[in-house]
């Protein structure tokens, strides 16, 4: 069960009436990863605490992107920057296994396929060779480039041993997207690859469409139509407009890569790298939410979400799309908004309040059984869908950048920024879930 929930980006999971009571109403516990500090800690950084089982301990930001986990098989799988994967039992928060395949950062979420676990390494760096060669020719230029071990990494799901390593030349942080047998994998060089999910060839065998800086994005198997969240270049701030790509499945298919296909003819995107301007002497940015037809590229709509402070780290939002809406946060303006999937219509907005320099309306919400739940800032909060009234809220502490709350019957599990796998009752989110005997 992936915590992007597919191309909608919905993680959400209902579980039989038959499943055991604690799976059906919600665990509790947090799993501190390498480097969460000690549970008697008690330092407070940047003047938020961390609540786990052990008391009242404070966390140090060493993650700066962690999106969530991954449940599949009463096991939660998750990547961290602190290079290791670990598997995790889903009831009791016990580690199974910890697996660190490659000295770089794990920046996304793991692919769990037939018994195997695939992970995507690479760093966020641009260094400076790559703006220089970026000056000379932009297309050999790469985020991550010749800076680390990049590639995807195969590992067995049981025990964590190593089975295989991809090697890619920029960042493959993106989760690769499982096809027809194959890895769909984008990456910071330019490219995306599709290759065997058994057993790769050479570096220089696999089918290739070029597609300059996909990353960060995200890949959606259905048609195997590309999904790029929130693209950017990786330097300058230059606005960035795709096109289409078209390519050969490995077995001989022929199809044509569109933009961020999120169901039927609709595809929707943010891009918050838009009209930069220094308001009073300090930077700030537009956030645009924009609609595609994904068999055209046409563009549908185009709404303008506001203006706000140019926020550090990740600048966009992940939108989710159900029952006709989008659902997108925007860490410019630290507002969720309702929009019509069709019209571009915004149907309402709600402010995260107490939020902090960094923003909040990174993570897309979750729909579970008629509620948005929501994971920003050092809290998860539970909104009505049709209105945006908030119904319950829980904090937790840390922080939760670009992560969605992943709610397996009625636990969410979450992966925290601080390096903490956090796991509550949907029922201490939302006081009107109804628990089940």
């Amino acid at each position: 069960m992936d915590s992007y929930g597919g191309p909608n980006h919905n993680a959400a999971f209902a579980v039989s009436a038959h499943a055991p009571a604690s799976i059906r109403n919600g665990v509790s516990w947090n799993f501190p990863e390498a480097r969460a500090p000690g549970p008697y800690r008690q330092a407070a950084v940047l003047g938020t605490h961390l609540r786990c089982e052990g008391g009242l301990a404070g966390a140090d930001p060493v993650l700066w992107q962690h999106p969530g986990g991954v449940f599949g098989r009463g096991v939660v799988y998750a990547e961290s920057d602190d290079t290791s994967a670990y598997a995790v039992n889903a009831r009791t928060g016990r580690l199974i296994w910890r697996a660190s395949p490659v000295g770089n950062n794990l920046m996304d979420n793991p692919l769990v396929n037939a018994n195997r676990v695939y992970l995507s390494a690479g760093s966020v760096s641009f260094n400076f060779a790559n703006v220089t060669l970026h000056v000379r020719d932009p297309q050999a230029a790469g985020r991550g480039k010749d800076i680390d071990y990049n590639g995807v990494y195969c590992l067995n799901a049981h025990n964590g041993k190593l089975l295989w390593y991809f090697p890619t030349a920029g960042n493959a942080r993106p989760t690769p997207a499982y096809a027809y047998g194959s890895l769909y994998i984008s990456t910071g060089d330019g490219n995306i690859y599709a290759v065997s999910a058994r057993q790769p060839q050479t570096r220089d065998d696999p089918r290739r469409w070029n597609r300059q800086y996909v990353e960060p994005g995200r890949l959606a198997p259905a048609r195997v139509r590309v999904h790029v969240r929130n693209p950017r270049p990786p330097c300058l701030g230059r606005p960035y407009r795709p096109g289409a790509v078209e390519g050969r499945h490995p077995g001989g298919r022929q199809y044509r890569y569109g933009r961020c296909l999120t169901g039927g003819a609709m595809a929707s995107s943010m891009d918050a790298v838009a009209d930069p301007r220094l308001v009073d002497g300090h930077p700030t940015l537009t956030t645009i939410a924009r609609a595609y037809n994904a068999r055209t590229g046409k563009v549908l709509w185009t709404h303008n979400m506001g203006r706000g402070p140019k926020v550090p780290a990740f600048k966009g939002g992940v939108p989710m799309i159900i029952h006709g809406m989008v659902y997108v946060g925007s860490p410019i303006t630290s507002d969720y908004e309702a929009i019509n999937a069709r019209t571009g219509h915004v149907m309402w907005t709600w402010h995260v309040p107490d939020v902090g320099p960094a923003g909040a309306g990174r993570g897309a919400p979750t729909y579970y059984q008629g509620v948005l739940y929501i994971s920003t800032g050092p809290d998860v909060y539970a909104l009505n869908p049709k209105t945006g009234k908030v119904l319950g809220h829980r904090h937790i502490g840390g922080r939760f950048g670009i992560a969605s709350p992943t709610i397996v019957g009625g636990t969410i599990y979450l992966g925290n920024s601080w390096d903490w796998i956090n796991t509550l009752p949907v029922k201490s989110v939302n006081p009107h879930f109804p628990l089940r005997s």
